[in-house]
């Protein structure tokens, strides 16, 4: 398994809101199924930081393609990197 950190600029805010309930829905399903380790948005809405534990990029990129804010275009991904944790 790989740890990926994903930066969001959100854009697009009223689609983006519209979806809002269903993108957290679709996140606490990964967090069931142990694919996300946490979420948030920044403090300001402007945008989030997600970490995935996932078999690799592409299984992450079929999860964004699952995502309903991708439906609406409602982020531009700022930074999509594997991460190695150091401490838990």
């Amino acid at each position: 398994m790989a740890r990926f950190v994903l930066l969001l600029e959100f854009k697009n805010e009223d689609d983006r809101l519209k979806v809002r309930p269903a993108h957290r829905e679709h996140l606490q399903a990964l967090l069931e199924q142990g694919r996300l380790v946490t979420a948030g948005p920044w403090a300001d809405d402007k945008g989030a930081m997600h970490i995935y534990e996932v078999e690799d990029e592409a299984e992450l990129r079929e999860i964004l393609d699952r995502d309903p804010y991708t439906a609406v275009d409602a982020y531009d991904i700022a930074l999509l990197k594997e991460w190695t944790p150091i401490l838990p």
